[in-house]
């Protein structure tokens, strides 16, 4: 005869101990079993991603030289760009003048208010076919080439753009490398200037004494007015001294500045005349 009571094991989940004993503690619920981890005692290695080869010392010298390169371009170019609105605040030789003690004079002014007559001489005596060439006149590189080989005064045949490109992004010196950097800066000023603004900037920023820089401040300095208002003779002899403006004198000239600017000063109307400042009316 089977017993109603059901399953008296222990082991059946199916009976409560307080049912059947009064005042027997009931049995907590047994944890679930939690199966252990697994253990590979050979665990396979996690992926490694493959190693770029190293590149040589000299690929990546390579490489620095190319983005050097790349950023001289990009500065020369945004620097050629930003001076073509904005006056350049100095020169690497305003600065050598700074370093040396001198201190620099000078005093922007727009080739609109400059007396026609300081760019005349400007060109009669540093480049008579501004006008004419593309920033180098190799017709005067030539012939200044065959007088320094007959000896004598030595003299150069570089254009009011080089000698632009030379005072506004160069030193002054600097042999052959120099020399390339400024013919690259020339390019540059003739294709993004133009003739004005290379005319506007080159009487701005040359020399015209110890310290003195523009022909705005040199007027100023000798003859007491601005640059404005300049007679032909006045013109003729701040030109003369354009070349070497720490050695020759604006004001009671001598010798060969004298001369130069006596000469500079009839050439003035030739320039007008024959028309050689066409490009800056």
């Amino acid at each position: 005869m089977s017993d109603e009571r059901g399953p008296t094991s222990e082991a059946d989940p199916g009976v409560n101990p307080a049912a059947l004993f009064p005042g027997a503690t009931p049995l907590a619920p047994r944890p679930k079993l939690v199966p252990e981890p697994v253990i590979d005692p050979f665990p396979e290695p996690p992926p490694v991603a493959p190693m770029r080869p190293r590149r040589s010392i000299f690929r990546r010298l390579i490489g620095w030289v190319f983005k050097a390169i790349a950023a001289f371009f990009i500065v020369s170019i945004f620097m050629v760009v930003l001076f073509r609105f904005v006056p350049p605040p100095v020169t690497f030789t305003m600065l050598r003048d700074v370093v040396s003690g001198h201190g620099i004079s000078k005093a922007w002014m727009p080739i609109s208010r400059i007396d026609p007559n300081m760019a005349r001489a400007a060109i009669a005596g540093e480049d008579s076919r501004f006008c004419q060439h593309y920033g180098f006149d190799f017709t005067a590189i030539e012939k200044a080439y065959q007088r320094n080989e007959r000896g004598g005064r030595i003299r150069g045949g570089s254009t009011i753009s080089q000698q632009t490109a030379k005072n506004v992004f160069l030193i002054q010196g600097g042999g052959y490398p120099r020399k390339a950097l400024e013919a690259y800066f020339t390019v540059l000023i003739e294709t993004i200037w133009g003739k004005r603004r290379i005319m506007e900037v080159y009487l701005n920023v040359a020399e015209t004494g110890i310290g003195t820089y523009g022909v705005n401040a040199g007027s100023i300095r000798y003859f007491g007015h601005d640059a404005s208002r300049l007679s032909p003779s006045e013109a003729g002899r701040i030109a003369a001294v354009l070349p070497l403006p720490k050695k020759r004198a604006v004001i009671a000239p001598q010798g060969f500045t004298r001369r130069h600017g006596n000469v500079l000063t009839r050439r003035v109307n030739v320039v007008r005349n024959d028309g050689l400042d066409g490009c800056l009316r």
